[in-house]
């Protein structure tokens, strides 16, 4: 009987170089510490997830390189006994990515190296030994190979993700932030065979062509509605999930779920590195338990906030007990309608 979560696809080591203020092109900014740490969907949710629940099956699926930031990889994965290291290949470079965490305001701007990420593809996973109940597989925009075009199922993702559903296993995706027009060519197959699509707001506008933020940043929240409703009738078999500061908003086929974040003062967020991954995993685990999509979101905004107390991906991470009190606990924040799960 399959159990637990496997976390496949990007891995990297992240340097988190804290500045004071984001220069300008040509301009000199002085950086005031640098921290390494673990990086990539792989780590920050397989890390996540082990921290929630040490009891947790975990499965690890990645390219880690024969070099010095893939046995810093390996020796922090190590630490944790439920993550199983049995699908994780050794071959090429190890990816890193330079993290530049602006003081004035908290947000980062990644310089990603893809080393052997870009070999990543369909092949990688050997579904007849794969244990888990669920597969998260990230990130769609950034897994070279995986975004190729495939002439049967759109891309390789989507045929990855079609073979996991045929192995009885359920998926879930994540997709990279950037500036470009690829999403609508790219993201529209996987949605076919997915179960769980935890999503930011840019991500998911950009995927079905609604903008989710108007030109002064406010977000637009009568159109998040539309967008969960296209991204389910894409194809999306349980929960669609769109995750904002401001709060997450939810759609199982019959319900529009929002739950609001929590307020964390100002002066208490080290980083926001990792928050992402951080509500995913909350999410998922949720989802693997058998709560709703309300209650599995709520968890998600808990542990995405406990990450915003330390400046890496997972040293904030609580485990379930703690994040369930901490969403009980904390002030929320306010949405201008009242809202319901």
């Amino acid at each position: 009987m399959k159990d637990g979560i496997a976390i496949a696809g990007t891995i990297a080591v992240d340097e988190i170089k804290k500045i004071d203020k984001y220069p300008n092109k040509s301009e000199l900014t002085a950086i005031q510490s640098v921290r390494k740490s673990i990086g990539g969907a792989v780590s920050n949710c397989s890390v996540s997830l082990a921290k929630i629940d040490p009891n947790l099956p975990i499965e690890a699926v990645a390219l880690i390189g024969n070099d010095e930031k893939g046995r810093f990889l390996i020796s922090n994965l190590e630490k944790y006994k439920n993550i199983n290291l049995q699908h994780v290949r050794i071959t090429g470079a190890t990816p890193f990515t330079d993290v530049i965490q602006d003081g004035t305001d908290h947000s980062r701007t990644f310089f990603s190296y893809k080393g052997n990420s870009s070999s990543f593809n369909e092949t990688m996973i050997d579904f007849s030994n794969l244990k888990s109940k669920i597969l998260h597989i990230a990130y769609i925009l950034l897994l070279d190979s995986l975004d190729q075009e495939d002439d049967l199922y759109g891309t390789r993702m989507a045929r990855l993700l079609k073979t996991a559903q045929d192995f009885g296993v359920k998926t879930s995706i994540d997709i990279v932030s950037e500036n470009s027009n690829r999403y609508k060519y790219i993201v529209p197959p996987s949605l076919k065979y997915t179960n769980y699509c935890v999503i930011n707001e840019l991500e998911a506008g950009k995927s079905v062509g609604i903008a989710l933020r108007d030109g002064l940043g406010k977000l637009l929240r009568e159109k998040i509605s539309e967008v969960l409703i296209k991204l389910k009738r894409m194809g999306v078999r349980d929960w669609v999930v769109i995750h904002t500061p401001e709060g997450s908003f939810g759609y199982d086929g019959e319900e529009l779920c929002r739950v609001p974040s929590l307020l964390i003062d100002g002066k208490s967020i080290k980083g926001t590195v990792g928050a992402g991954d951080a509500y995913v995993s909350g999410v998922l685990y949720g989802a693997l338990k058998g709560l709703s999509l309300g209650e599995s979101m709520e968890l998600g905004t808990a542990a995405a906030a406990s990450s915003l107390f330390e400046e890496d991906s997972t040293s904030g991470m609580k485990r379930y007990e703690e994040l369930i009190e901490m969403y009980r606990e904390f002030p929320k924040r306010k949405f201008e309608e009242e809202l319901h799960c």
